[in-house]
């Protein structure tokens, strides 16, 4: 069995807090591959790596219920599986890279208004200091 890290450590390379990485645990997602003999969750590479693909998913909305059938879906595909179909997986696989895609163009399309905003927000402090003389900041 290879090299286990405390949650400390994970959390640091995860960059996800400890109450984000024992909340992941408790539904599900990513269970600690050991106990140490304090009781202490011990995680593996895998686990890490694990954890930074649901990282991955969060900005895009992904609800904990599609990270776990994506997180299923991968590890069925990786240990190929006899009897099941790899047509049907690659087609939810298919399904769920269609669905990310969706989700950035909605997020570029909120970040070019935010920007837009900006800018406005921007043209109202050059307009207002040009017009008073008197620079804020």
């Amino acid at each position: 069995m290879g090299e286990h890290m405390q949650i400390g450590e994970v959390a640091e390379r995860t960059k996800l807090s400890l109450r984000t990485i024992r909340h992941y645990e408790e539904v599900g997602l990513v269970p600690p591959s050991a106990r140490s003999k304090g009781g202490f969750r011990l995680y593996a590479e895998s686990d890490v790596q694990r954890l930074l693909l649901i990282r991955k998913m969060k900005p895009l909305g992904f609800t904990l219920e599609e990270m776990a059938d994506l997180l299923n879906l991968l590890d069925h595909l990786a240990a190929e599986h006899p009897g099941e179909s790899r047509a049907a997986l690659l087609d939810r696989l298919t399904m769920y890279r269609e669905a990310a895609g969706q989700r950035i163009t909605a997020l570029r399309e909120q970040l070019d208004v935010a920007v837009n905003f900006a800018d406005h927000l921007q043209q109202q402090l050059d307009v207002h200091i040009h017009t008073h003389g008197a620079d804020p900041r």
